[in-house]
């Protein structure tokens, strides 16, 4: 083969290359340009739309009193919703690819946020340190809740078994939208607690004497001709003692040297005031419930974060709904709600819930 032959055949080759290399990158701008500029409405309800698409194409003209954020935990797997069915999700990525996601997702998310409303940004306890770097930056204040989705995890050997999610609650303002929600009374506690009865109901006790360590109200009282002046002093002032006493909601024990106590009625007791632990709402893979999607939440877990930050005719966002747990939950309690998710697949799940 001669020079010119040599030189034909590289230029094809390099031409070849180039315009292989061409095509793969305008393969790439139209898929990223189909995948940015399409979404499809689909109205379930007059509650609930459903958008398909990417989630950076959401409408900015409405803000949400609260937004449900459930993406993808960077856990370098695969997600599948069972070995016969291939609906799911890959969750593999580098840490910086997986920062900038997260973190174009949050300065979307912000401006769709009313002023006084919250973010759940829902995560696993094993991937927190990128999404919390991230929302802490965003926004002024930023605290956890933490989810213990279920009891055990038998099938580890090598690890500590990770049955706690994190999900944190956001706030662009301290007084923000926010309702006092009660978690279940306790079948132990109910039982152990509420053996006291008299001609208003079962009641238990409660405290009304500081504990030991600290100094409250000092003054004495007297009641049934017994003089009550705890060394440590009372949890309440005097008035409103008095106000219990009249009022027939003070438990005065036999014993001479015991203290007196509040009467707390079992008819009267919501529960406990929910607290930043939850360890009543299983995950459906300890539940009652079928499970629709690979990482498909409880519906219970989605009631509770909307009864606590949203009233009812609130609006409430899911970017990522999957299979549209979030809806169904702000559909019972009477929210509006607009959800997304990049899957077509799920448009026939989500309808499924509302039929």
């Amino acid at each position: 083969m001669i020079k010119s032959d040599i030189d034909n055949t590289n230029t094809e080759a390099i031409m070849n290359k180039l315009i292989s290399n061409n095509i793969k990158k305008i393969n790439t701008i139209f898929k990223m340009s189909q995948k940015n500029t399409f979404s499809i409405e689909h109205k379930i309800n007059d509650e609930v739309y459903l958008y398909i698409g990417d989630s950076m194409n959401l409408s900015k003209e409405r803000k949400f009193t609260m937004i449900y954020f459930d993406p993808p935990f960077n856990s370098n797997r695969d997600y599948n919703l069972n070995c016969n069915n291939n609906l799911g999700f890959s969750d593999k990525w580098n840490d910086e690819d997986y920062e900038e996601f997260i973190r174009k997702q949050i300065e979307l998310l912000y401006n769709l946020l009313e002023d006084n409303g919250t973010l759940f940004f829902h995560i696993s306890s094993t991937c927190m340190f990128i999404p919390e770097k991230i929302l802490r930056h965003k926004f002024k204040f930023v605290e956890p809740i933490f989810w213990k989705k279920c009891r055990s995890k038998n099938n580890v050997k090598t690890k500590l078994g990770s049955v706690v999610d994190i999900i944190w609650k956001c706030n662009k303002i301290k007084k923000a939208k926010f309702n006092i929600v009660y978690q279940k009374k306790d079948a132990t506690y109910l039982k152990n607690s509420f053996k006291n009865k008299d001609t208003r109901g079962n009641y238990a006790l409660g405290h009304l004497v500081t504990e030991k360590t600290k100094k409250g109200y000092m003054y004495e009282i007297t009641i049934n001709n017994r003089i009550f002046n705890p060394t440590s002093g009372w949890r309440i002032k005097k008035e409103k003692l008095k106000e219990l006493i009249d009022d027939d909601r003070i438990h005065v024990p036999r014993q001479k040297k015991s203290n007196l106590y509040k009467k707390i009625y079992l008819h009267e007791h919501p529960g406990k005031p929910c607290t930043d632990l939850w360890d009543d709402i299983h995950s459906i893979s300890q539940g009652s419930e079928g499970r629709k999607y690979p990482t498909a939440k409880p519906v219970k877990l989605l009631e509770r974060l909307i009864e606590i930050s949203t009233d009812e005719g609130d609006y409430v966002l899911d970017p990522m709904c999957g299979s549209g747990t979030t809806a169904e939950a702000a559909y019972k309690l009477n929210r509006k709600s607009i959800i997304n998710d990049i899957n077509n697949d799920v448009v026939d799940i989500v309808k499924s819930r509302f039929q």
